[in-house]
Parts: C-alpha cells; sequence; structure tokens
C-alpha cells in the first residue's frame, strides 16, 4: 500500500512542530528525517487499502459458503444406502 505523501507531510510536520522550543531551528530538518522513518517504516507493514480488503473479504465470505453446501452435499451422500 502506497501512502498519500499529503499524509506523511502532515504527520512529519505535527513531529515537527512538537519539538521543543531550542530544537525548532532544526525543525525543516527534523521534518524530512520523521517523513522518511515514517515512510521506510509504514513500507515494512505490507498494509492493504480498505477497498483490498474489503474484496478479499468477499471472496472469503463466497468461499465460505461454498464450503458450507459441499459439506451439507456430502453429509447428505454419506446418508444414502
Amino acid at each position: 500500500m502506497k501512502f498519500d505523501s499529503h499524509t506523511l507531510d502532515d504527520l512529519a510536520r505535527k513531529l515537527g512542530e512538537a519539538m521543543p522550543p531550542q530544537f525548532r531551528a532544526l525543525q525543516q530538518d527534523m521534518e524530512q528525517n520523521f517523513r522518511a522513518v515514517l515512510q521506510a517504516g509504514l513500507a515494512k507493514l505490507e498494509l492493504v487499502t480498505r477497498q483490498e480488503f474489503d474484496v478479499q473479504a468477499g471472496v472469503l465470505a463466497r468461499t465460505r459458503e461454498k464450503l458450507e453446501a459441499l459439506e451439507a452435499r456430502l453429509a447428505a451422500l454419506e446418508k444414502q444406502p
């Protein structure tokens, strides 16, 4: 999943603004470093978008339905003499 650069910029800016006043002169450098660290860390998480998750959840639900139908059919066949 690729993160919106605007979101990462906002988060890095907020982290930079949270720095103590004596470090404000370094704020721009800190924001760039925060952004790089955040981007690298989030890239390692192998996250998916909500849309991708919803599609896979739907596939799983349909697969479960088919499995339950096949199990019921098998049980009916096993009951036959």
